[in-house]
């Protein structure tokens, strides 16, 4: 008889890579992220609902969830199983909205605590209307409950779930129906006679033979007519799918079925009841289910982790080419910023025309003002021309359509406003500096400060058109004065130019950095898989 492995130590490192699945982030919209999101939703619930609580506490008792497509008739299923109304059931589909589990009485404990699906509140009296979970969210949206219910019927050791339909038109019903399959000890998945060949039930009795879990098959709502050949097909299908072995029940249409509303008669469930009870009451049948799921889905890790892990390096492989795109378009227009710079660029148009008329026709505050216009110009285009060849690259890639990874400027100042603030204080530092050397000089022969700022602007940003200026600066501080001035006024130049490049380098790149798309996941990822399978 196969026994179950509860070694603390197993159970320390299954905990262990929990923890790196549920870190596990996809954000970037590649081709196969909604596959990677929903297997790690996949598997952080297999995890946090069945594997670490069965091996924690293997004697709870075993939890059997029906499932299936919308109609399959799984609450007239579940409540022909107990002998009596637990689950709604009846014409309107979906009809299960919230999940109902029943269990014996003396079984009610373990169901009540949150040792399996802690995210589900628990609510034990009797449901009298679907209405009942809007009122228990506060009338806002239907709440994420579990209906408890128990039943002297069952034998203990064994629960049933009644799980909404896989294939809800509502998305809600949807993940909470996959959820709480996963959450399984016993996956029972219904289906009828019209519809046992529809891809839904087929793709969650794949699923339970790629993970080797303990299934068995209902086919209900069998014409008696057909029975004979509607289960020959039925189970060829199953042989041809590798499933032959699987466990299968057949349960004929009666009128009690045909609406939804009655029980079905106690013989037509009599089989499938049977096989559970000996399951939940034999010790060696109990291990053997017990056992079955648990190592089906712990074998099924080598294969789910590594394919996360995959789809981890995708992102960060993705971003990584993003950020590339960024530093190689900023860190080309810094270098050309930088040479227009020497080139005496600023110095043009209203600035250059300014120049030209002081002193005569032009005070050193106008110039002044020209020249830092002419430069927040300068830095503004180059900024604009960088995010537009980023945008360029990044249509490219299919990871930059992110939410919140578009050109626009995310700021409600814009570019325009944070390149003028930056400049006006390069301004103001520099007439500072200005200011300074003045103070140097003996009262009596002092230059105006802002004269002499106009002059060091003028020198550092026109090139060879602005020679002048650093004679006119010479003449007014000395060489010695005005050789000081400029390295000092150059140094602070070139400090502010690249803090705009960066600062705008860093707005562009900080949505794809608050989507913390890192390398460590993916190490983590097989790092804790390799500790778990050198445990087993």
């Amino acid at each position: 008889m196969v026994t179950l492995d509860v070694r603390p130590q197993l159970i320390d490192t299954l905990s262990a890579l929990r923890d790196r699945v549920a870190a596990a982030r996809f954000p970037l919209p590649l081709a196969g992220a909604p596959r990677a999101r929903a297997n790690r939703d996949e598997l952080l619930a297999q995890l946090d609902d069945y594997l670490v609580p069965r091996l924690r506490e293997p004697e709870a008792p075993l939890l059997a969830v029906v499932g299936g497509s919308t109609g399959a008739g799984k609450s007239t299923l579940v409540n022909s199983l107990v002998g009596r109304r637990v689950s709604e059931a009846g014409v309107l589909r979906p009809t299960t909205r919230t999940p109902v589990l029943v269990c014996h009485p003396e079984d009610h404990h373990w169901f009540s605590s949150m040792r399996v699906l802690p995210d589900l509140t628990r609510v034990w009296a009797p449901r009298q209307d679907p209405a009942d979970d809007f009122l228990l969210s506060g009338g806002e949206e239907p709440a994420r409950v579990l209906h408890v219910e128990t039943a002297d019927t069952l034998p203990r050791g064994l629960a049933l779930l009644d799980a909404p339909d896989v294939d809800s038109l509502i998305a809600d019903n949807r993940a909470l129906a996959a959820e709480l399959i996963c959450a399984a000890d016993i996956w029972i998945m219904v289906t009828t006679a019209a519809r046992y060949a529809d891809a839904v039930p087929w793709h969650l009795l794949r699923t339970a033979k790629e993970y080797d879990v303990a299934l068995v098959t209902v086919l209900d709502r069998v014409p008696h007519q057909v029975v004979s050949e509607v289960s020959r097909q039925y189970g060829a299908l199953l042989t041809k799918a590798g499933l032959g072995e699987v466990p299968r029940f057949t349960v004929p249409e009666l009128p009690e079925s045909a609406w939804g509303a009655g029980l079905l008669p106690a013989t037509a469930v009599a089989p499938l009841k049977s096989w559970l009870a000996h399951h939940a009451q034999d010790p060696d049948a109990r291990q053997q289910v017990m056992a079955r799921t648990v190592y089906g889905l712990l074998d099924s890790l080598k294969s789910r982790v590594p394919e996360l892990a995959g789809a981890a390096a995708a992102q960060y492989a993705a971003a990584l080419r993003l950020i590339a795109a960024v530093d190689a378009a900023y860190d080309n227009e810094h270098a050309r910023v930088r040479g227009r710079l020497q080139s005496g660029a600023v110095l043009a148009g209203d600035a250059l025309k300014r120049w030209r008329a002081f002193p005569l026709d032009c005070t050193a505050a106008e110039l002044l003002d020209a020249l830092v216009e002419s430069l927040a110009a300068l830095l503004l285009c180059a900024v604009t021309a960088t995010d537009e060849r980023v945008d360029d690259s990044w249509r490219r890639e299919p990871a930059a359509a992110a939410p919140g990874l578009t050109g626009r400027d995310p700021s409600p100042e814009g570019a325009e406003h944070r390149i003028g603030l930056a400049v006006r204080r390069w301004r103001r530092e520099l007439e500072e500096y200005a200011e300074d050397e003045v103070r140097e000089l003996e009262r009596a022969t002092a230059p105006d400060a802002e004269v002499v700022a106009a002059l060091v602007a003028t020198a550092l940003l026109g090139g060879r058109r602005a020679r002048s200026a650093g004679e006119g600066l010479a003449e007014r501080l000395g060489a010695h004065g005005a050789l000081r001035l400029r390295d000092r006024a150059g140094r602070l130049l070139s400090e502010r130019v690249d803090r705009v490049m960066y600062r705008e380098r860093d707005r562009r790149l900080t949505p794809l950095y608050a989507l913390e798309v890192h390398p460590e996941p993916q190490a983590e990822l097989i790092a804790a898989l390799s500790v778990l399978q050198k445990e087993r």
